[in-house]
């Protein structure tokens, strides 16, 4: 799965893993905001000091790097089967979405269980807009601003705002 390999996502291993990644957001987003953050660090394995408002989702917490000062609204969503890396000073509106995971186009090995995962990498001070969807294998350069409602499919550049779906630069923006 890591390796960028085509794997099963019901294997037993996987699926015990998902398990307790689910187990440790439902106790975050239950947690008063001033306990949340000792299961933060036990979803992630490190401690942070980033702000995530409840309701948080991932697929297994320990593929996320968060940096410096990252704060994300309500309702982030993020399918970590391979490495999500986001850097400093990221701002996150609500409903967003980063899905490192995919199925086969193919209808065989789809319905067989089969998936693949691409690494999602969110440089320094970028700011996703309301219900931001971004797919398998993007980047999104430093100092970037993806409007609300895009759907990003492809790296977006740094130092511009882009949007719409598929997301696309509108302009540079200044530093």
């Amino acid at each position: 799965m890591l390796a960028g390999e085509p794997y099963l996502a019901n294997d037993p291993e996987l699926v015990a893993e998902r398990l307790r990644a689910k187990q440790l957001c439902h106790r975050y987003n239950q947690e008063p905001v001033h306990l949340n953050r000792q299961v933060l660090a036990e979803l992630l394995g490190y401690e942070t000091d980033a702000h995530l408002e409840a309701p948080l989702r991932c697929d297994y917490g320990y593929n996320i790097r968060l940096g410096r000062n990252v704060y994300a609204n309500y309702n982030l969503t993020i399918l970590d089967c391979a490495p999500v890396s986001i850097g400093d000073n990221v701002f996150i509106a609500p409903n967003v979405v980063l899905s490192t995971a995919g199925h086969p186009v193919e209808v065989a090995p789809r319905i067989a269980g089969w998936e693949f995962a691409r690494p999602i990498t969110i440089e320094d001070n970028v700011w996703l807009g309301a219900g931001v969807l971004v797919l398998p294998g993007v980047t999104i350069g430093a100092g970037t601003t993806i409007g609300a409602g895009s759907v990003v499919t492809r790296d977006i550049p740094a130092g511009v705002v882009a949007v719409g779906n598929p997301c696309r630069v509108l302009r540079a923006v200044a530093p």
